[in-house]
């Protein structure tokens, strides 16, 4: 579930705010009606972390993929 807050209210409110994003609520945070950041439980998955799209230590020996390999696989 996700909320809107304040900068204001998040100063007012930290401590309620803290414990809602502990049992798993999301603030995202607006500073000059805009938003500025966001609040998550810390066991969250972001958006943007990073996929691994090659693995370069597992190929046909143990030394992991070759160059030419490599480009073919992101091809």
């Amino acid at each position: 579930m996700t909320q809107s807050t304040s900068i204001k209210e998040l100063r007012a409110n930290l401590a309620q705010i803290a414990n809602a994003a502990e049992s798993g609520t999301v603030f995202e945070v607006y500073r000059r009606s805009k938003p500025s950041f966001k609040i998550v439980p810390i066991d969250t998955p972001l958006e943007n972390e990073w996929e691994t799209v090659v693995d370069f230590t597992k190929g046909n020996d143990s030394n992991g993929l070759n160059i030419d390999t490599a480009l073919e696989m992101l091809k």
